[in-house]
């Protein structure tokens, strides 16, 4: 079955810059599983390109720890250990808490109902079991609420880090649904609303630690 890719959301001066990013929300959004193989050529063909592009493209994810190299050249989205799983979610804590305080001073009225109507999205999702909306709608969510922060280094760095989980967090929304993940968001909306950065982090830091924990150590490898 052929994957769907996202068309490209700005124009870009390449080809290469092009693929690298419909490659990396492809991730992002869960299309590729964990232990799934990718092939150059097959990608150059969904992406209507030469290979050359998607060989970089992907050279690029695996310096970013997205997918990996095996020893026979193969380039796979990555399993997880127990280990790396738990140093990825402490360090999402500590970045994301930090993007979404350095943000705070930057939700004005119109940020606030914009975050609003994409939380309510969210909702509808996991009302409705759906979950390409679910993920679509809460990666829209967390990255237009960093954003407003103007960050640089900082949101590289979650970036990386969602790429990481999304593919084994894809799965096991596939396996078990995603009707039963909590959702913080309105803590978060509350504690913007109230202007307190203690509560606005306190729910960053627990929609992190619940959405990685409903991965089981079954999922894991």
């Amino acid at each position: 079955m052929a994957l769907e890719f996202s068309p490209p959301q700005e124009e870009f001066r390449t080809t290469q810059e092009r693929v690298y990013f419909q490659v990396r929300d492809a991730i992002l959004r869960g299309k590729f599983l964990p232990g799934h193989a990718i092939t150059i050529r097959g990608l150059a063909a969904e992406l209507n390109c030469s290979p050359m592009p998607v060989r970089e493209a992907l050279r690029r994810l695996t310096s970013e720890r997205a997918l990996e190299l095996s020893d026979t050249r193969r380039v796979t989205v990555p399993t997880m250990t127990p280990e790396k799983l738990a140093e990825i979610c402490a360090a999402r804590v500590a970045l994301e808490c930090q993007a979404a305080e350095q943000a705070l001073p930057f939700v004005g009225k119109g940020e606030f109902e914009q975050l609003r109507e994409l939380d309510g999205r969210v909702t509808a999702a996991l009302q409705q079991k759906n979950i390409e909306q679910y993920v679509t709608a809460n990666l829209d969510f967390h990255f237009t609420l960093y954003r407003l922060g103007r960050p640089h280094i900082i949101l590289s760095l979650i970036e990386s880090l969602w790429l990481q989980t999304a593919p084994l967090q894809h799965l096991v929304f596939q396996r078990f649904g995603v009707q039963e993940l909590p959702d913080r968001h309105e803590d978060l909306l509350e504690g913007m609303a109230d202007g307190d950065v203690g509560r606005v982090r306190q729910a960053i830091r627990q929609d992190i630690e619940e959405g990685l924990g409903s991965i089981s150590a079954e999922e894991l490898h």
